[in-house]
Protein backbone atom coordinates (compact mmCIF):
# COMPACT_ATOMS: atom_id res chain seq x y z
CA UNK A 1 0.00 0.00 0.00
CA UNK A 2 1.16 3.13 -0.68
CA UNK A 3 1.31 6.27 1.70
CA UNK A 4 -2.74 6.56 1.54
CA UNK A 5 -4.49 3.62 -0.35
CA UNK A 6 -8.04 4.53 -1.75
CA UNK A 7 -10.12 1.36 -1.78
CA UNK A 8 -13.67 0.57 -2.59
CA UNK A 9 -17.11 1.33 -1.19
CA UNK A 10 -15.57 4.29 0.76
CA UNK A 11 -12.74 2.90 2.83
CA UNK A 12 -9.42 4.43 2.45
CA UNK A 13 -6.39 2.72 4.22
CA UNK A 14 -3.10 5.15 6.22
CA UNK A 15 -0.85 5.11 8.07
CA UNK A 16 -1.60 6.94 11.52
CA UNK A 17 2.34 8.55 11.78
CA UNK A 18 1.02 10.28 8.41
CA UNK A 19 -0.19 13.40 9.33
CA UNK A 20 -4.18 13.82 9.06
CA UNK A 21 -5.44 15.04 5.95
CA UNK A 22 -9.04 17.13 5.43
CA UNK A 23 -10.24 14.34 2.70
CA UNK A 24 -9.54 11.44 5.30
CA UNK A 25 -13.09 12.12 6.79
CA UNK A 26 -14.37 9.52 9.68
CA UNK A 27 -10.36 8.60 10.65
CA UNK A 28 -11.10 4.96 12.89
CA UNK A 29 -7.89 3.64 14.70
CA UNK A 30 -8.17 -0.70 13.75
CA UNK A 31 -5.33 -1.22 15.77
CA UNK A 32 -5.77 -2.80 19.29
CA UNK A 33 -2.96 -0.79 20.73
CA UNK A 34 -2.22 2.52 20.48
CA UNK A 35 0.29 3.79 18.43
CA UNK A 36 3.65 4.54 20.15
CA UNK A 37 4.68 7.93 19.97
CA UNK A 38 1.40 9.10 18.87
CA UNK A 39 -0.12 11.96 20.53
CA UNK A 40 -4.04 11.25 20.93
CA UNK A 41 -4.32 14.84 19.69
CA UNK A 42 -2.14 14.23 16.76
CA UNK A 43 -3.73 11.58 15.72
CA UNK A 44 -7.11 12.91 15.66
CA UNK A 45 -8.58 10.00 15.61
CA UNK A 46 -12.55 9.77 15.45
CA UNK A 47 -13.13 6.30 16.45
CA UNK A 48 -11.28 3.36 17.90
CA UNK A 49 -12.27 -0.16 17.03
CA UNK A 50 -10.50 -2.40 19.37
CA UNK A 51 -13.43 -4.76 18.81
CA UNK A 52 -12.13 -5.15 14.52
CA UNK A 53 -8.37 -5.95 15.76
CA UNK A 54 -7.46 -9.70 16.67
CA UNK A 55 -7.16 -10.55 19.38
CA UNK A 56 -4.06 -10.39 21.70
CA UNK A 57 -3.68 -14.32 21.18
CA UNK A 58 -3.91 -14.19 17.51
CA UNK A 59 -1.66 -10.99 16.78
CA UNK A 60 0.88 -13.03 19.41
CA UNK A 61 1.01 -16.09 17.36
CA UNK A 62 0.70 -14.13 14.25
CA UNK A 63 4.10 -12.66 15.21
CA UNK A 64 5.57 -16.01 16.01
CA UNK A 65 4.85 -17.38 12.96
CA UNK A 66 5.09 -14.44 10.33
CA UNK A 67 5.59 -17.10 7.26
CA UNK A 68 1.56 -18.49 7.86
CA UNK A 69 -0.21 -15.68 6.64
CA UNK A 70 -3.42 -17.72 5.33
CA UNK A 71 -3.56 -19.45 8.38
CA UNK A 72 -4.00 -15.86 10.45
CA UNK A 73 -6.20 -14.52 7.92
CA UNK A 74 -8.53 -17.60 8.36
CA UNK A 75 -8.32 -17.17 12.01
CA UNK A 76 -9.21 -13.16 11.87
CA UNK A 77 -11.94 -13.74 9.92
CA UNK A 78 -13.39 -16.60 12.24
CA UNK A 79 -12.93 -13.66 15.09
CA UNK A 80 -14.71 -10.92 12.69
CA UNK A 81 -18.48 -12.77 13.00
CA UNK A 82 -19.07 -11.93 16.82
CA UNK A 83 -21.99 -10.38 17.94
CA UNK A 84 -19.74 -6.99 18.95
CA UNK A 85 -17.87 -7.12 15.49
CA UNK A 86 -20.83 -7.29 13.38
CA UNK A 87 -21.79 -4.07 15.44
CA UNK A 88 -18.92 -2.35 14.55
CA UNK A 89 -18.72 -3.41 10.67
CA UNK A 90 -22.32 -2.36 10.86
CA UNK A 91 -21.57 1.17 11.93
CA UNK A 92 -18.73 1.35 9.36
CA UNK A 93 -20.53 0.17 6.37
CA UNK A 94 -23.16 2.79 7.26
CA UNK A 95 -20.62 5.67 7.70
CA UNK A 96 -19.07 5.10 4.33
CA UNK A 97 -22.37 5.32 2.61
CA UNK A 98 -22.35 9.35 3.20
CA UNK A 99 -18.56 9.88 3.52
CA UNK A 100 -15.41 8.20 3.62
CA UNK A 101 -14.14 6.18 6.38
CA UNK A 102 -9.60 6.27 6.46
CA UNK A 103 -9.02 2.98 8.66
CA UNK A 104 -5.56 3.65 10.37
CA UNK A 105 -3.13 1.57 11.66
CA UNK A 106 0.29 1.63 13.02
CA UNK A 107 2.18 -1.48 11.51
CA UNK A 108 5.33 -1.26 9.36
CA UNK A 109 3.57 -3.51 6.58
CA UNK A 110 -0.15 -2.61 6.37
CA UNK A 111 0.10 -5.54 2.97
CA UNK A 112 0.89 -8.39 4.83
CA UNK A 113 -0.78 -7.51 8.55
CA UNK A 114 -4.97 -7.80 9.30
CA UNK A 115 -5.92 -4.84 7.61
CA UNK A 116 -6.33 -6.19 3.93
CA UNK A 117 -8.70 -8.96 5.72
CA UNK A 118 -10.64 -6.56 7.65
CA UNK A 119 -10.95 -4.23 4.32
CA UNK A 120 -11.90 -7.15 2.72
CA UNK A 121 -14.68 -7.85 6.10
CA UNK A 122 -16.00 -4.63 5.51
CA UNK A 123 -16.27 -4.10 1.60
CA UNK A 124 -17.53 -7.87 0.83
Amino acid sequence: MTKSADTAAGFRVRRIYDEADADDGVRVLVDRLWPRGVAKARAAVDEWCKELTPSTELRTWFHAHPDQYADFAERYRAELTGPAQDEAVRRLRELARTRRVTLLTAVKDPEHSHVPVLLGHLTG
